[in-house]
């Protein structure tokens, strides 16, 4: 037997040489043994399993860029001027830091919540978008649909591609909301919100944060135009996505649904309809004459919150606009606990939305931790569509419940009333 000599022991004392395991001595592999592992997978092109790969609303966003045009693309990814409020929302989300409990039973993960006196599947909803049927040619039809069938709520645009009655057709046991931009023609905003009322959407958004349009600049060199102006540069760029080109030519002409036609830039349709002079007395107004929801969309303030809420909103949308108008602005998710100490000290409890920079299910689990109620993704059902249709948008939410469920279960808690300030830090730069 081999023995071996411990650095200073006497020579007399050794110690055997240590055996070699035999699973680590070599030999000859049996094919029974390594033909399991040469099974390779059958190789799937087609987009639904395109979709099944998809982990992240990252990963969507990437799909939707390789069969979306430029143009459109660029106006649902875009912001306004040098883009720093969006990249400013998104690391914001970054920027915290979960503070998890552990030895908790989270075998169970309930996402359920009320927002506005009605039950929602999740804590999240979709945002009111413009445009949508250029990004996708299901638009309207196929995040209405989806929002139906996850059990959450969905808001029509009044730049939405689909009429207000169409969606309701579309996805008649839905939650729908119904986002207005106050015109300048009182008439034909009271006109929409009769629409909404009689074809059953409960909640009224109202957006108060387009006084002007936002210099998009995306927009401007891309030549974004409604309808779409056909230039060798966009027919160029679509012939590289023909299923979209196919989309668009095949089906009903692009247009704003809910108005009369429109020819010109978004930046140009806005500084033409909507009203610069808008007030409090024109929110008491729509108080008044809307007997469902009221909620107000822009709010970007602590004080316009509480004014919010003292002129008859039930609900205020922390939000930027998706840093489409203001560069620079603030950053609803920064805001949020400054908001939830005012609102919910007031007595009147209103709902606390926030929407803008979200791009993951932990984002929305942090925005709920810190006092939000409830949240809105725009982009990120638009990447999902863009991406794949309605079965697109299905895939975004169903990335965003992942996302809430394991994150809650890693924080140690399992439903939504769980969540406390004291789950999120927010770091210092």
């Amino acid at each position: 037997m081999t023995h071996t000599i411990e650095p200073g022991m006497p020579e007399a004392v050794a110690l055997p040489a240590a055996a070699t395991p035999s699973a680590l001595k070599r030999r000859i592999p049996k094919y029974s043994e390594i033909a399991p592992l040469m099974q390779f997978k059958k190789p799937e092109f087609s987009r639904a399993s395109k979709l099944r790969r998809a982990s992240t609303i990252w990963d969507l966003r990437d799909m939707a860029k390789r069969r979306t045009p430029k143009a459109p693309f660029d106006y649902t990814d875009g912001a306004a001027e040098a883009e720093i409020t969006l990249r400013r929302a998104r690391q914001a989300f970054l920027d915290i830091e979960f503070r998890p409990g552990v030895l908790r039973d989270v075998s169970s993960i309930d996402l359920g919540t009320e927002i506005l006196g009605r039950h929602s599947t999740m804590p999240v909803g979709i945002a009111p978008t413009g445009f949508t049927r250029m990004m996708q040619s299901e638009g309207e039809y196929a995040g209405s649909q989806a929002a139906e069938a996850a059990g959450i709520p969905y808001t029509l645009s009044t730049m939405g591609t689909a009429s207000i009655e169409d969606v309701a057709a579309a996805a008649p046991d839905g939650r729908n909301w119904f986002q207005l931009y106050l015109w300048k023609d009182r008439d034909r905003s009271l006109e929409l919100i009769e629409r909404a009322a009689q074809a059953g959407y409960d909640t009224l958004m109202v957006t108060v944060d387009t006084a002007v349009g936002g210099a998009r600049l995306r927009d401007v060199r891309n030549g974004m135009t409604i309808p779409p102006s056909l230039t060798l540069k966009t027919v160029l760029d679509a012939s590289y996505r023909p299923a979209w080109w196919f989309n668009f030519l095949t089906h009903e002409p692009l247009a704003f649904a809910s108005l009369s036609r429109h020819s010109g830039t978004a930046e140009s349709l806005i500084n033409s309809m909507f009203d610069p002079t808008l007030t409090y007395a024109d929110l008491d107004w729509l108080r008044n004459t809307w007997k469902g929801k009221l909620v107000v969309k822009g709010i970007q303030t602590v004080d316009d919150a509480r004014k919010s809420v003292a002129h008859g909103a039930d609900g205020v949308v922390l939000s930027n606009h998706g840093g489409r108008q203001l560069d620079r602005a603030p950053i609803p998710f920064h805001l949020l606990p400054e908001v939830a100490a005012a609102l919910k000290t007031s007595g009147n409890n209103p709902a606390i939305i926030l929407d803008t920079g979200i791009m993951a299910g932990a984002d929305i689990i942090a925005a709920l931790a810190l006092g939000a109620d409830f949240t809105l993704i725009g982009r990120a059902y638009l990447y999902g569509l863009m991406a794949g249709g309605r079965a697109g948008v299905d895939r975004a939410l169903a990335i965003l419940e992942t996302d809430m469920r394991r994150t809650m279960a890693l924080l140690g808690v399992s439903s939504i009333a769980e969540l406390t300030p004291e789950h999120v830090r927010i770091l210092q730069g």
